[in-house]
């Protein structure tokens, strides 16, 4: 008996050694609001909400940028867009060829290649975990070439624009990344699943089981729709979840969410409204964000703000690979160093390139939070304006800007965020 119980005890120590496998899950065009944990009164979201309850939560997480391109980018390489280059959705398009024609042209292919150079000037997530012997799995959003660009070992996507075929991830099937884990589970390997779903992104067309909850709830169809697209999302992660748990992963897997930009739909056209997506406002920037690792990570919901690129270095370190020694984000799983954590800064771009080596170029305004205000600075050559002052804190909204109000702490603000980066077109001051 003696013998059974140490050998059981050696399996358990063995099987708590080994790496974690990792599943990020990565929304899509979703606002920071719309979840149930987070107060959402009609939205249904119990799959995510069973998320929150299991690990920690961070209710004021932030992307540095609002645009899915250059925050994903940001997320998989753990730098901001002006280090890794990567502002904006689409590249430069030359005057004389029509939008219509563009994304067939060769510019546009061009572009698209100084886009995976920038990238491959970084090491991504898949990258650095591959030399800890993990598999990895694409699915869902990506901008930049196939999937070997990123450094996955295995992928849907093939180069196309958003994602092409990995774009049918969540809303087609979820059988490529059940396959892939049965895969790397044949090869007793440890993995990493990037799940990034064009949800609950436009084309906003849930199924009718689920619109028909929001009808008559939602002040318009096209916010019923997106409310719909939210559930949809939701259903997919459950889906995910319970694949985890019925093959008995869950308990060593790392799983973290956030989503790539906010959202508000516009009740009447169904588009994004202002201080969206796209804006430098909480609408397009903020997002919870949630770790979950049964048995290492404490379930605990926390109100300091966090950022996406966090992510790079928590997840390196859970997974016993030494981060890089100069990046901006701090491992969220180590309470002093979140309770360290003073400001948040990032900067907003134009959804296309104007020059696709000084990022500057393409700068829209820069931001930074501190102490439960919120400054926005609008860049000289792209936006007009003046700064923007928010007590975030208070008015989460950002309908009263207090930059008038507070001259002196507006000054102070600049400093620190000119010190971050001044955001110059280079050769001039």
């Amino acid at each position: 008996m003696k013998a059974i119980l140490l050998a059981t005890l050696a399996a358990v120590c063995v099987a708590r050694a080994a790496p974690p496998n990792v599943v990020m899950i990565i929304s899509d065009d979703h606002h920071w609001a719309d979840y149930g944990f987070m107060g959402h009164k009609q939205i249904r979201t119990p799959n995510l909400d069973r998320l929150s309850q299991s690990g920690l939560t961070f209710t004021h997480g932030y992307v540095p940028s609002s645009l899915c391109c250059p925050s994903l980018a940001s997320i998989i390489t753990g730098r901001h867009a002006h280090q890794h280059r990567i502002t904006s959705n689409d590249p430069p398009k030359p005057a004389d060829i029509p939008q219509k024609d563009f994304y067939k042209s060769q510019p546009f292919r061009l572009g698209r290649e100084t886009m995976v150079k920038h990238l491959n000037e970084w090491p991504t997530l898949p990258d650095l975990l591959g030399k800890q012997g993990y598999l990895s799995f694409q699915s869902g959003k990506w901008w930049l070439g196939d999937f070997k660009t990123g450094g996955f070992t295995a992928g849907m996507t093939h180069g196309g624009r958003h994602g092409d075929e990995g774009l049918d991830i969540g809303r087609k099937t979820m059988q490529p990344i059940f396959d892939f884990i049965a895969d790397a589970g044949k090869a007793s390997k440890p993995f990493l699943i990037w799940y990034a779903p064009m949800m609950p992104h436009d084309p906003h067309n849930p199924p009718e089981r689920l619109l028909a909850k929001y009808r008559g709830t939602a002040p318009s169809v096209p916010v019923a729709k997106y409310w719909a697209m939210v559930e949809w999302f939701d259903e997919t992660c459950g889906q995910l979840l319970n694949h985890l748990d019925r093959g008995g992963l869950a308990d060593n897997t790392l799983v973290v969410y956030v989503a790539d930009n906010g959202w508000i739909t516009d009740p009447k056209t169904g588009r994004y409204a202002p201080k969206s997506k796209q804006s430098p406002y909480d609408g397009g920037l903020r997002s919870p964000i949630m770790i979950r690792w049964p048995g290492r990570v404490k379930p605990a919901v926390i109100d300091t703000p966090v950022s996406s690129l966090d992510l790079f270095p928590t997840i390196l370190n859970a997974c016993g690979a030494p981060p890089p020694k100069d990046l901006p984000g701090i491992d969220l799983t180590d309470t002093g160093a979140v309770n360290a954590r003073k400001s948040l800064e990032g900067a907003c771009y134009n959804h296309s390139f104007v020059d696709q080596d000084d990022p500057a170029t393409s700068l829209r305004w820069r931001w930074y939070l501190e102490d439960g205000w919120k400054l926005i600075v609008p860049a000289p050559q792209n936006e007009a304006g003046k700064p923007e002052l928010y007590q975030t804190s208070r008015d989460p909204g950002e309908t009263r800007d207090l930059a008038d109000d507070e001259p002196a702490r507006v000054a102070a603000m600049r400093a620190k965020l000119d010190a971050w980066w001044p955001g110059t077109v280079r050769g001039k001051r």
